[in-house]
């Protein structure tokens, strides 16, 4: 990916076309999306069974933490422009996404309009850090999974907003089913920004080069990243 070339302000992102030298795997085909499917339904299927009696206790722990429905939904877009809604455990207060400025500042509120996360966030609860900490609060998606709404490997699910991030790779972006995990999440999730242009090139980088191989990379450092607490 070193060498797309990084891109100034993301309102004017132009993306870089595909480079063939790149040392990547090639993009797959009608198999690799057969394949890819299967795995989603068998694995997404096995995780929503072993995850039932923790999920439940779970949820009665962010009940008990802060008030409000332990399970929280999110309206993102999905392949081709189509709207989903994502589930998640609840780790922020209730009313911290409609009414953010009750506990951001300024600065917190800027950076949460801009990149829509904001470091050391006051709105996460006690719970709450713990579940992001080790990526628990991602499990209910699995339930998206089977829908056919997300995969469990793709691009980070966006916001109609930050669609346009993509600038005239938007379309190219949203040719690609979302996933719960991805390239730009196990490689810099948190120096990769729009705003500085490296978000969209490593979303784009998976969307150019998606395949079994890139997959099982990304399946394999997700596990590696949960483990060290990132």
């Amino acid at each position: 990916m070193s060498s797309e070339k990084n891109q100034a302000a993301p309102a004017s992102f132009v993306a870089p076309p595909p480079d063939p030298s790149v040392p990547a795997p090639k993009r797959g085909g009608l198999g690799y999306r057969a394949v890819k499917r299967a795995f989603d339904i068998a694995f997404s299927g096995a995780a929503c069974l072993v995850g039932l009696v923790p999920g439940a206790i779970l949820c009665a722990a962010i009940a008990l933490d802060s008030p409000g429905s332990p399970i929280f939904r999110q309206e993102r877009v999905g392949k081709d422009g189509r709207k989903i809604r994502i589930f998640k455990f609840r780790s922020m207060y209730a009313d911290a996404h409609e009414h953010p400025e009750r506990y951001l500042d300024e600065g917190q509120m800027a950076q949460w309009t801009r990149e829509q996360k904001v470091d050391d966030d006051p709105r996460v609860t006690k719970i709450g850090r713990v579940l992001r900490r080790t990526s628990l609060d991602e499990v209910p998606q699995f339930l998206n999974v089977l829908k056919g709404d997300l995969s469990v490997i793709g691009p980070r699910p966006v916001t109609e907003a930050e669609t346009h991030e993509f600038g005239d790779a938007r379309d190219e972006f949203l040719s690609c089913k979302p996933g719960i995990t991805g390239w730009w999440q196990v490689m810099a999730r948190n120096d990769a920004t729009w705003a500085n242009g490296q978000r969209q090139l490593l979303e784009l980088f998976y969307v150019r080069h998606a395949s079994l191989a890139l997959d099982a990379r990304i399946f394999l450092r997700t596990f590696r990243a949960m483990g060290r607490g990132r």
